[in-house]
């Protein structure tokens, strides 16, 4: 069982932002150390709860506390930014931790509408044009983009490129990672679906490339481990009472869709979601509101490997 870790990057009383994003460089070791394949944070904005405004930023220091596991986005918000600024600052990780780095896609806006049109003006317009400006981010990528017939390069180019993953929750998503070759993360934990139906769309339609000969697919899940159902239980409590403030306050809405058990029992609750929905990787977020604990759900995950 292939096994990734996907941090939020929260803010838990007591602790300040600067402690929280210490907390997660710590999250980021002990994945590492436990031998999961990936750590991934997340993109939000003008959430006091949550220290995750700018991934790039961030996995930039943890590339430089790590030395193996792969750093990524979950998602970077394509919407909010232009194309060539995007690959530059993921080449420039790519050529500071060669092999290592991945660029998960997402087309959220990451906060409230406020907050989203100060960011990046008119958001749905941004939206409305993702396919031209992930055409552009793929072209910048893979060194094809001209303008005016003339090319322009995203530089650094590093050795290997980031590897493109594309989240969401429906079969348009899952449409724009197989036509680019991209990977497909779904978000179960955000959705009320299985994603059985998303990942064999995404699979169908899986054009293959350069960069990714065969579709990839990843289920994102929330889940909490612990040592007893009971321990297990009580985490979900607390969890869930964190996760249900309002979303600017805290973390994202739509996030009951939580598993929670021991070893064995989340071993077969997430084997079964694997078998319906065909995924090659699990990326976990373990929303436990309190740091020790929260690291101790993902050692004893990391069992599951």
């Amino acid at each position: 069982m292939k096994l990734s870790v996907l941090d939020l990057a929260p803010v838990i009383a007591p602790a300040d932002p600067a402690a929280a994003l210490e907390q997660a460089a710590v999250l980021a070791q002990t994945a590492e150390r436990l031998g999961y394949a990936r750590y991934w944070v997340a993109e939000h904005h003008d959430m006091p709860g949550l220290a995750c405004t700018a991934p790039e930023v961030l996995l930039a220091h943890i590339g430089a506390r790590t030395q193996r596991i792969r750093l990524g986005s979950g998602a970077l918000l394509l919407p909010h930014y232009k194309p060539m600024k995007v690959a530059e600052s993921f080449h420039m990780l790519a050529t500071l931790y060669p092999g290592r780095i991945d660029l998960g896609i997402g087309r959220a806006p990451g906060g409230s509408a406020h907050a989203a049109i100060a960011l990046s003006g008119n958001f749905l317009g941004n939206v409305s044009r993702m396919p031209e400006t992930l055409q552009a981010l793929m072209d910048f990528l893979h060194q094809r983009y001209t303008y005016e017939d003339q090319p322009v390069t995203a530089r650094p180019l590093p050795a290997e490129p980031p590897q493109v993953w594309l989240l969401g929750t429906n079969t348009k998503s899952a449409a724009f990672a197989a036509q680019h070759g991209a990977g497909y993360v779904f978000g179960h934990f955000m959705s009320d679906a299985d994603g059985a139906e998303t990942i064999a769309a995404y699979r169908e339609q899986f054009q293959p490339a350069a960069h990714m000969a065969e579709p990839k697919a990843m289920l994102a899940i929330a889940a909490i481990c612990a040592e007893t159902e009971e321990e297990a239980k009580r985490l979900a409590a607390e969890s869930q009472s964190w996760f249900r403030l309002p979303s600017e306050q805290n973390m994202p809405q739509g996030s009951g869709r939580l598993l929670t058990g021991t070893p064995d029992s989340l071993r077969v609750q997430l084997e079964s979601l694997g078998r319906i929905c065909h995924a090659d990787e699990y990326l976990i977020v373990s929303p436990v509101p309190d740091y020790e604990k929260r690291l101790r759900s993902y050692e004893l995950l990391a069992a599951l490997k």
